[in-house]
């Protein structure tokens, strides 16, 4: 496993090394933005998502993962032979890849040449100046005044035949949601996977306004995976959700999803343990 952080670069031999018959075929990157030391216990703890996310992508044979912390790698070396990119992370602007226009190009180059990219919760939330840009990235996005956000219950019950809902089991959740996207012109490209909305409490195929989670195929090549739930830690606790944003991974790096779904188990003392430490906020 690789971890990239500020001031601090390791290599990537400790996944071969532990299975040194495995052969990595299948490079991941796991982007954490900048998880606040103000906050609730879990909440928008990116850091806490992209370890889950990495022991449980390593289940997969061949797949290999690479750790960033704070939104953007010291060195875009890190990027090299990379076949999926994964940003967990604040939005509205708050990207760390949209801070300079050379990271924008970047991630415009990634997609170029096919890089399978995935966004997680606000990250699919982007300015106005950016939103023909990373339509053509992910399909669709989150734009403030079209689109809209909130916390509510919902019940997903039920999933169209895809690779990336294989093995998806049915969950009930409390989440912080973003809905009524702004997708490419006709969804050409877009299979929707998830829907949630406050005016119904289960999951129903076909309502617009209400995706939430979906792939897309870029015409030029590649595959995106998002999914805009995942506001807190505990979501992982879900087998549901992991399996979905594991397949939904896999399936964006190219790699061929079992029919069963891909291995997501973990136990519940593993996610608590990821958790990062927080100061609790003020009270009003």
């Amino acid at each position: 496993v690789a971890i990239f952080s500020a001031g601090n670069v390791a290599t990537a031999q400790s996944v071969k090394a532990a299975n040194p018959e495995v052969k990595a075929s299948c490079r991941v990157m796991l982007i954490a933005g900048e998880t606040a030391k103000v906050d609730a216990v879990g909440h928008h703890d990116y850091l806490a998502g992209c370890q889950c996310l990495e022991a449980l992508l390593r289940k997969t044979a061949g797949v290999e993962t690479v750790q960033i912390h704070n939104g953007w790698p010291k060195n875009d070396v890190a990027f090299d032979g990379v076949k999926c990119v994964v940003f967990y992370t604040d939005g509205g602007g708050k990207q760390a890849f949209l801070e300079s226009p050379q990271r924008v190009a970047k991630v415009q180059s990634l997609a170029d040449a096919g890089v399978g990219l995935v966004m997680i919760h606000q990250a699919v939330d982007f300015p106005s100046e950016f939103a023909d840009q990373a339509k053509g990235w992910i399909g669709g996005i989150y734009q403030t005044g079209k689109s809209g956000r909130g916390h509510w219950p919902s019940k997903h019950i039920e999933f169209p035949s895809h690779p990336v809902t294989r093995g998806v089991t049915q969950w009930e959740i409390n989440d912080g949601w973003l809905n009524n996207l702004q997708f490419v012109d006709g969804r050409k490209g877009v299979t929707p996977l998830v829907w949630s909305g406050k005016d119904y409490v289960e999951s129903r195929a076909g309502i617009d306004k209400d995706i939430v989670g979906w792939v897309y195929k870029r015409p030029s090549g590649g595959r995106s995976f998002s999914f805009t739930g995942l506001d807190a830690h505990s979501a992982w606790s879900l087998p549901g959700v992991r399996q979905l944003v594991v397949n939904g991974v896999l399936w964006s790096a190219g790699v061929d999803v079992p029919e069963k779904g891909a291995d997501c188990d973990i136990e519940e003392a593993q996610l608590e343990a990821m958790l990062t430490p927080r100061t609790p906020k003020p009270k009003k």
